[in-house]
């Protein structure tokens, strides 16, 4: 009882929280989140929807006042290194990881955590991990560092991130893995196979069958050679497993670009992958911003709706 209502009383602060996917687990785990930041007015109107008006809405620099607080937790914007576009050195969206530690070593928290994409290790050559970690260790944090798979922990989709869990003269504890992942190359190993399996997206879905057009759960679609192209991919194949003739053509530029212009791996983003068809016995491929008009629903000739993708990332 003592721990919980220690727990209870720790008070957090989420910097660039977005929708708000940190603020809702702390949440969840018992901690009071008395502060949220973001610049990005969509996101902090989503957040207020649905987790409070103690979200803000401009720029975080760093002299942000920020509220007494336990924990600071935060994920600045990855954009700039992120697999899913171009990568940009001297993108200013870069520059918010020293902003982001920096306040952390001026406010002195007992503990942060930190989020990003798996990028965020090799961007700039290695230089971000250092205007994250450098003020830190400066300050006397001691910081446990590395990359997961979200599907380790029970989330129904195969979402590779970096989280970094610092302490303030104490050495924090890594949480250990939950669940037993498996439908990407390393996502398990032995030693895990004496936990549950992770859901897989068929089951992580089902519970919205029945529901027909309900909020943000209304079907596209498809017409033409949109929905040729999803009736002929079979689970788990992409665009191109299609014929030729049936290569989107933005799929087609980009895919030729990468071979003949000789534009450097990191500023060309990953792979092109197109449109691909999901595996309902598998957990999901990561959810981005183009899920919805990317993702094939694995049983039925149709993208992803807003509300199974919002299901997939656990909202």
């Amino acid at each position: 009882k003592s721990d919980m209502k220690m727990v209870q009383q720790t008070r957090v602060v989420d910097l660039f929280c977005g929708a708000g996917g940190l603020s809702l687990g702390l949440r969840g785990a018992g901690m009071t989140v008395v502060a949220a930041f973001d610049h990005w007015k969509p996101a902090v109107d989503t957040y207020r929807a649905n987790l409070g008006n103690h979200v803000h809405h401009g720029e975080i620099s760093e002299d942000l006042q920020v509220p007494d607080c336990e924990i600071i937790v935060g994920g600045p914007p990855c954009q700039g290194f992120s697999s899913a576009g171009m990568r940009r050195q001297d993108d200013h969206r870069n520059t918010l990881i020293g902003v982001y530690s920096r306040i952390i070593a001026r406010v002195r928290p007992m503990a942060f955590i930190f989020e990003n994409v798996e990028g965020f290790l090799t961007g700039g050559n290695g230089r971000h991990i250092f205007e994250l970690l450098e003020p830190l260790v400066t300050a006397g944090y001691r910081i446990h560092l590395r990359k997961v798979n979200a599907a380790n922990y029970g989330v129904p989709q195969h979402r590779k991130r970096v989280v970094a869990i610092g302490g303030l003269g104490w050495d924090p504890r890594f949480p250990a893995e939950t669940h037993f992942a498996y439908g990407a190359p390393g996502a398990h190993v032995p030693g895990h196979r004496g936990l549950p399996r992770t859901p897989t997206l068929g089951e992580a879905i089902a519970s919205l069958n029945g529901l027909g057009n309900a909020i943000d759960h209304a079907v596209l679609a498809l017409e033409g050679d949109d929905l040729m192209r999803a009736r002929m991919l079979a689970p788990g194949q992409k665009m191109k497993d299609l014929p030729e003739e049936l290569w989107h053509p933005s799929y087609r530029r980009r895919a030729f670009r990468r071979v003949m212009d000789g534009t450097p791996t990191e500023q060309r983003g990953g792979a092109p992958s197109g449109i691909k068809r999901l595996r309902a016995d598998e957990p999901s491929k990561a959810i981005t911003g183009a899920a919805c008009r990317e993702f094939i629903h694995p049983s039925e000739p149709r993208p992803l709706t807003i509300r199974e993708c919002a299901t997939l990332q656990t909202f």
